[in-house]
C-alpha cells in the first residue's frame, strides 16, 4: 500500500537535489527576521504547505525535539530537516546558511558602530532606539509569560527566577537547573499543573502528499544506530577541543578570544528558552566579568541583533566584535580584522553545539514517533525565563530611563519613547524592524529639534 503511495507521489512531487534545497536555505538565512516564532512560521508555509517537502506531523515532531535542546530552534530545526533530506552535507549546509548571512551583516554593523558610533547623529539614533530595545524585552517577557504562565506553581517560579536573578544575583545556570528540578518534581506530584507546553499547533490538519510524508520511512542515513552516534559525540568533542586547543596554543589560555569560546561554548548549552534567556547570562559574563563590552553597547547591540535575519542569538557576533576590537586582540593597527576575528570564534563556538545535537540526536528522535516526555522540566524553566528575562528589562530601563545613573531624575522623553514603543508591540502588533527603524528617526529626529 505504501509503495503504491509511493510510486503516486514520485510521479507528482520530485525530492529536492541538493542545490534546489542550498538556493531556498539561503534565501531563508536573508529573509528570516522576525525572531523564532516567525522564522518557524516561515518555514513551515514554505516546507509544509508550498514546497511539500515534509509533512505537518514530521515537521512538528522535529519541531519538538529542537525545542528540548538548548540553543536556537529555528537554527537547529532548520538543520534537522536539510539532514533528513541531505544527510550531513544537507544539515550542514542548512544550518550554516541560516547563520552565515546575518553573521557577514552583523559584521558590517559593529564595525559601522565602532567606526562612528561616536557621531552625534548615529548616538541620537541609537538613543532613539535604546527605549524600543527596553519595550521589546518587556514585550518578550508578556509574550513568552501569557503562553506559559497558567497556574499559581507557574507564576511561582517565575517570580523566585526574578528574585533569584535580581536581588540574590544567583548565576544564570543555578536558575536554570532550579527551574528544571522544581518542573521535575511538580510533574511528579502534580502532573496537572505542567500540561501547558503546546508546542506549534499546526496551522491546517488538511494533508495532501509530502516527500517526506507521515508515513514515510526515515532515510537510511537517518536510522538509529549507536555506534554512530557515539562516533558523531567523539567527533564533536574532538572538533571543539582541536579549536579551543589552537586559540590556547597560539594565545594563551587566558587570551581573550580563548576566553570568548570558552564563554559561549558555555553559553550554547544553557540557551534553553531562546536568545533572551541567555542574555542575562550574556550580560553577567561580558559585561560584568570579562568586560569586554559596556552596558550601553550591550543594548546597542540587541538593537542591532534585532534588525539583521537569523536567530537573535546572533547578537554574541556583536559582543564578539565589540570585545575583539576593544581589547585589540590582533593588536592596535588591525581593529577591524580583531573585530571580525573575534565575531567569528565567538559564532562558531556558539553554534556547534546545535550541529552537533542534531547530528548526534535526530536518528534516535527519528525512531521515536511520538510526542516526547521531557516537557515537565521545559516548562519549568520556561516559567523561570519569564522572570529572568523581567530582571534584564528592569536593569535595562535603569540604564535607559535614569542616565548618569541619577536615579532621582528620569528622562521623561525616554520613558515616554519606552511607553510608545511597547503599545506599538502590544496593540499595534508592528513588526520589530520597523520599529527600531521609526524609533532611530525619532531619535535623529530628538537631536536636530
Amino acid at each position: 500500500m505504501a509503495d503504491m503511495h509511493h510510486d503516486e507521489l514520485s510521479d507528482a512531487l520530485t525530492p529536492p537535489t541538493l542545490r534546489e534545497a542550498t538556493g531556498y536555505w539561503l534565501k531563508l538565512g536573508l529573509l528570516s527576521f522576525g525572531g523564532p516564532a516567525g522564522q518557524i512560521a516561515m518555514m513551515h508555509h514554505d516546507l509544509v504547505d508550498k514546497k511539500r517537502w515534509i509533512s505537518d506531523k514530521r515537521f512538528l515532531h522535529a519541531l519538538n525535539y529542537c525545542m528540548l535542546l538548548p540553543g536556537p530552534e529555528a537554527q537547529q530545526l532548520a538543520t534537522y530537516i536539510g539532514w533528513l533530506m541531505h544527510r550531513t552535507w544537507g544539515g550542514l549546509i542548512a544550518g550554516g546558511l541560516f547563520v552565515l548571512p546575518s553573521l557577514l551583516i552583523l559584521i558590517t554593523l559593529s564595525w559601522i558602530y565602532m567606526r562612528f558610533g561616536a557621531l552625534p547623529q548615529v548616538a541620537a539614533m541609537l538613543a532613539g532606539i535604546k527605549p524600543a530595545v527596553v519595550a521589546i524585552v518587556l514585550f518578550a517577557a508578556y509574550r513568552i509569560g501569557s503562553r506559559v504562565l497558567k497556574n499559581r506553581l507557574l507564576w511561582g517560579i517565575a517570580i523566585m527566577a526574578f528574585i533569584a536573578i535580581t536581588l540574590m544575583h544567583l548565576p544564570f545556570p543555578f536558575v536554570i537547573i532550579g527551574a528544571a528540578l522544581i518542573g521535575s518534581l511538580a510533574h511528579y506530584y502534580y502532573p496537572n499543573q505542567l500540561n501547558v507546553m503546546k508546542l506549534h499547533a499546526a496551522s491546517y490538519h488538511q494533508h495532501s502528499r509530502a516527500i517526506i510524508d507521515d508515513d514515510t520511512p526515515s532515510p537510511l542515513h537517518a536510522n538509529f544506530n549507536l555506534r554512530k552516534m557515539l562516533k558523531w559525540l567523539i567527533a564533536g568533542i574532538a572538533i571543539w577541543s582541536v579549536m579551543i586547543g589552537l586559540l590556547a596554543f597560539i594565545f594563551g589560555w587566558q587570551a581573550v578570544l580563548t576566553q570568548m569560546g570558552w564563554f559561549f561554548t558555555k553559553a550554547a548549552l544553557l540557551t534553553f528558552g531562546g536568545a533572551y534567556a541567555v542574555l542575562p547570562y550574556l550580560y553577567q559574563g561580558a559585561v560584568e566579568h570579562y568586560h569586554w563590552l559596556t552596558a550601553h553597547q550591550m543594548i546597542d547591540g540587541l538593537a542591532l541583533g534585532e534588525t539583521t535575519p537569523g536567530p537573535l542569538i546572533m547578537v554574541v557576533a556583536f559582543v564578539g566584535f565589540v570585545g575583539g576590537w576593544s581589547q585589540e586582540v590582533l593588536g592596535g593597527d588591525s581593529l577591524f580584522i580583531s573585530g571580525a576575528v573575534a565575531a567569528t570564534v565567538v559564532t562558531v563556538f556558539t553554534f556547534l553545539p546545535s550541529f552537533m545535537f542534531i547530528f548526534i540526536g535526530a536518528p534516535l528522535i527519528e525512531s521515536t514517533q511520538d510526542n516526547l516526555r521531557l516537557s515537565a522540566p521545559l516548562t519549568g524553566i520556561t516559567a523561570a525565563v519569564v522572570g529572568v528575562i523581567l530582571s534584564l528589562a528592569l536593569f535595562f530601563s535603569q540604564h535607559v530611563f535614569f542616565p548618569e545613573m541619577m536615579y532621582n531624575k528620569p528622562d521623561l522623553i525616554a520613558v515616554s519613547l519606552g511607553v510608545l514603543a511597547l503599545w506599538l508591540l502590544v496593540k499595534q502588533d508592528l513588526s520589530i524592524v520597523k520599529l527600531v527603524g521609526l524609533f532611530a528617526v525619532l531619535g535623529l529626529a530628538r537631536f536636530y529639534l
